[in-house]
């Protein structure tokens, strides 16, 4: 496996009611800040190589955060997810970053909204890669995989804590043969996927993530599908932060018309097709992304 550098820095930070978020940076620690938000599932170091290089490159600073229940953030579900931008704001104080742009791929996606309708001017722009959209109420798109969490979701409200339990059981048992796991996944993938997890840095990239990111606990994607089939406590109208968002057209997880049906509902938003792309496509153009963000806001 290719080998992984390690984060310029990682350790966690105090939120609210005792709990703790970790994080991981790359880049310049004096650097504009970036938060990438992780996928469902993923952890902080989910963060592609040609992102951290670009970062290193042009004095950036990206940092990645485990939502609680994943790496060494305390488990936790939040009422909805508006509520997680408190504690968001409190580790941007503690790591004195005055204004950020935000990247979310997948079940990132709506962890950087929520922050930009709660954030305000703090958040100069966002990325969406594939991101989810709401599921219920009148911001709700219909179909896409999404909705299977949705009906299961009174069985995942009430079976949450043995679930994240045997889910981080099922992944430490799994630990030996991740790799190969790995590639009998994308082995069923539509090409797009197929060929992104077939190159060694993703690879690399994924499994280190995985194995870090699990070494404790994984309720976090637990708890993610139940925050995503709720009512997410804000509306995309709310969302006044200019953001660029990112889908595959061959997304097989995350439907593409779902992706621009949150587009046309945000006040300033834009979407660019990734022709040929399926779920993952959007971690393959991280220069891109990174340089479109860094464009928007003051």
């Amino acid at each position: 496996m290719k080998d992984v550098k390690r984060p310029a820095l990682e350790g966690s930070v105090a939120v609210r009611d005792g709990r703790r978020l970790s994080f991981a940076e790359y880049g310049s620690p004096r650097g504009s800040a970036i938060v990438w938000m992780h996928g469902t599932p993923g952890a902080r170091r989910q963060i592609p190589f040609e992102a951290r290089a670009y970062a290193e490159q042009h004095g950036l600073r990206i940092i990645g955060i485990d939502r609680p229940g994943i790496g060494s953030s305390t488990p936790h579900l939040y009422p909805q997810l508006l509520d997680w931008a408190g504690d968001l704001e409190l580790l941007l104080d503690a790591l004195a970053v005055d204004t950020v742009r935000l990247v979310g791929l997948s079940g990132g996606g709506p962890y950087v909204l929520a922050a930009g309708a709660a954030l305000g001017e703090r958040v100069q722009g966002i990325a969406v890669l594939g991101g989810v959209a709401p599921v219920l109420g009148p911001d709700a798109a219909a179909g896409g995989v999404i909705q299977l969490a949705k009906w299961l979701s009174p069985l995942l409200r009430a079976g949450r804590v043995p679930l994240g339990v045997a889910l981080t059981q099922l992944i430490r048992l799994a630990r030996p043969v991740a790799g190969p796991g790995l590639d009998l996944y994308a082995a069923v993938q539509p090409p797009g996927d197929k060929n992104l997890l077939g190159r060694p840095e993703f690879k690399a990239m994924f499994l280190d993530d995985l194995l870090n990111g699990s070494r404790f606990q994984t309720s976090a994607p637990i708890h993610d599908l139940i925050l995503f089939t709720r009512e997410w406590g804000f509306a995309l109208a709310d969302v006044r932060v200019p953001v660029r968002w990112w889908h595959g057209d061959d997304d097989h997880i995350v439907p593409f018309h779902h992706g621009a049906h949150v587009v046309d509902r945000l006040p300033d938003a834009a979407m660019s097709v990734i022709d040929g792309e399926s779920h993952l496509g959007g971690l393959g153009i991280a220069e891109e992304v990174l340089s479109t963000v860094m464009s928007l806001g003051s």
